[in-house]
């Protein structure tokens, strides 16, 4: 089991917090090979500005593009701000260079408790 540090930008921090209330239980990334070693039993070490949460992986799902990864999750677990997959879509090309990123790696999703 490994310890991966994952970081959010300040301007993201209301998904940050979102994990730590527990209303976030889905945290995704775009599965560069950086992403696909996190294992089921990881521990992710969240880190937002100087606030830091510690939170383990208990399921691991691969996805080809953001419609595939929102047949399996509700657009909540994922982001509890937004509601419609447009605003997922939009949420998810608003981070530097995803879009390009899910293209050619798609996305990994992981379950946190």
């Amino acid at each position: 089991m490994g310890n991966r540090i994952l970081k959010f930008r300040v301007v993201d921090r209301e998904i940050f917090d979102a994990i730590i209330d527990g209303s976030k239980k889905i945290e995704t990334r775009a599965a560069t090979p950086k992403y696909r070693k996190v294992r089921v039993g990881d521990v992710l070490t969240l880190v937002c500005g100087k606030k830091k949460i510690k939170k383990r992986v208990k399921g691991v799902d691969y996805f080809k593009t953001i419609s595939s990864i929102l047949k399996k999750y509700k657009v909540e677990d994922i982001n509890p701000k937004i509601s419609s997959i447009k605003e997922a879509k939009e949420m998810w090309h608003s981070f530097p260079g995803y879009k390009e990123k899910i293209k050619k790696f798609g996305l990994v999703a992981w379950r946190l408790k």
